[in-house]
């Protein structure tokens, strides 16, 4: 398998997507892309670059990223035949956690951890934005189904408390935690947005709101 095509793989797996379907949005058969993945056929940069933008990632930068890991990788290798066994698990966790970043799965508490899911590092960065920020969170409620956003869903973002026009965030308001769509009015006052079937708004003074964290995608349940 090539590296391009182990990538490909890798990648429109963790989207939850078929060779079918990403063939489809890119405009390749599934034979085709099959054939890539194995290693099989050379991938022309016109689709290549078709891929990288369904699939949200720079497969260039990604395979330049790639080799600098799995040369981390093999120098920590290298290093645990001299280390202390009580230093090989530390050495093994740093060599990875370069390669990729376990992010966590959380309800609107932000503090139990449901489960974990793996996202690959690029450039110190998951999806783009810093590794420490980044989490999951699985949707608790129906509030937000003009949004199509489903009660089960899981959704990708990052934490931040700054109020950003219109975007879908985790807030904290009258003790309670929800998704809703922000809308900045003026310097004093935001619009918080809910849609279950009925658009509903409230306004609010913006210190009396707490942005969580910022949704950037959501995968739907199925």
């Amino acid at each position: 398998m090539s590296r391009i095509g182990e990538r490909i793989r890798y990648l429109r797996t963790m989207r939850g997507l078929t060779q079918k379907q990403l063939g489809k949005m890119v405009g390749v058969s599934d034979k085709f892309l099959e054939e890539v993945e194995a290693g099989k056929r050379i991938i022309n940069d016109d689709v290549l670059k078709k891929v990288s933008k369904v699939l949200e990632q720079d497969m260039d930068d990604e395979m330049s990223a790639r080799a600098d890991e799995d040369a981390a990788v093999k120098k920590s290798e290298s290093t645990v035949k001299k280390a202390p066994a009580r230093e090989v698990q530390k050495l093994w966790t740093d060599a990875f956690d370069s390669v990729l970043k376990t992010v966590n799965v959380y309800g609107y508490d932000l503090e139990k951890v449901l489960y974990t899911r793996q996202l690959p590092v690029v450039s110190n960065k998951v999806e783009g934005y810093p590794k420490d920020k980044v989490l999951f969170i699985r949707i608790q409620d129906n509030e937000m189904t003009g949004f199509r956003i489903m009660e089960g869903d899981i959704a990708f973002g990052y934490t931040t408390n700054e109020i950003e026009n219109n975007s879908i965030c985790l807030v904290e308001y009258e003790g309670q935690r929800f998704l809703r769509q922000v809308k900045k009015l003026d310097s004093e006052r935001a619009l918080l947005v809910s849609n279950n079937g009925r658009l509903m708004t409230d306004t609010v003074s913006v210190k009396e709101i707490k942005v969580l964290a910022r949704l950037e995608r959501l995968e739907i349940k199925l």
